[in-house]
């Protein structure tokens, strides 16, 4: 892994209303323009790190953070979220709570409006994102007419008309519908593909999270317990049926062949899954 783009060591992290510690020793590194996906159960503490990875914990959201978070050089206990302006950007599993001006060209234009940048700038932040994400036919529709998908797909080009370096997605499709969700994770493909942000997700969609993360961190009350690529930790059979994480289909009819008595190779992929298998 080349130079890391956020560094997290030794942290803890809970909510005022929290009685303990919702993080729990989590330490982890993200590789600069690399792609890691959080798994594991509800409440085991995915959003709560991308919150302090963002400083919204404890600066906007009340609560309590102990240890030490470094976001391209940036020291998030320090700074806050004001200090991560332009160099990070949160997307939340509800697009109700970013989607808030009458027209997508007014949502596209607010948050560099809301950085002091001159008009000229705005217009070409604007310019670029629709290009880049194809958004022209949406430009005068009021955001409220769009679907679940379409709406998530404007707060992420909201959010990268801040230029950040670092994007997070917390369940961006949870609440979205297959076609909505089809909508949302191409984008972020794209985004991976073409433009070298540093992508950290929490996400349950795992045969897409497969196909498109560097690398996989599992989470289990509070803590990371697993980490690696894919491959790495899909094939830990003991450890992901330990913590409940959902293995994609492929791993799945490998876990099972295994626990019948065949030494097999446990695929991540469906590509994959025709080579071991045979197919």
């Amino acid at each position: 892994m080349g130079p890391s783009s956020v560094v997290v060591k030794d942290l803890y992290a809970r909510y005022a209303v929290s009685e303990s510690w919702v993080l729990k020793g989590v330490n982890l590194a993200v590789g600069r323009g690399s792609m890691l996906v959080l798994m594991g159960p509800s409440g085991c503490g995915k959003s709560t790190l991308l919150y302090a990875i963002a400083g919204l914990l404890p600066w906007v959201v009340p609560g309590e953070v102990k240890g030490e978070i470094v976001v391209e050089g940036v020291d998030v206990a320090r700074s806050g979220y004001r200090g991560l302006a332009g160099v990070v950007g949160i997307v939340y599993q509800n697009p109700e709570m970013q989607v808030v001006t009458r027209s997508v060209y007014e949502e596209l234009a607010m948050a560099p409006e809301n950085l002091g940048l001159p008009k000229e700038e705005v217009m070409r932040r604007v310019e670029w994102v629709v290009e880049a994400l194809d958004l022209e036919r949406y430009l005068n529709r009021d955001p409220q007419s769009l679907s679940g998908g379409e709406k998530q797909l404007i707060a992420i080009a909201s959010v990268l008309t801040m230029r950040p370096r670092v994007l997070l997605l917390d369940e961006p499709t949870s609440m979205l519908d297959h076609k909505g969700a089809r909508l949302v994770l191409e984008t972020v493909e794209q985004l991976k593909r073409e433009h070298g942000l540093t992508i950290i997700a929490a996400e349950h969609r795992v045969e897409w999270a497969v196909e498109v993360a560097d690398r996989v961190a599992v989470m289990s009350d509070g803590a990371i317990v697993m980490e690696g690529s894919p491959e790495e930790v899909f094939s830990r059979v003991e450890d992901v049926e330990r913590y409940g994480v959902r293995p994609p289909g492929a791993a799945e009819v490998a876990y099972e062949l295994r626990r019948r008595g065949f030494e097999v190779r446990v695929p991540v992929r469906l590509r994959e899954a025709f080579e071991v298998f045979g197919l």
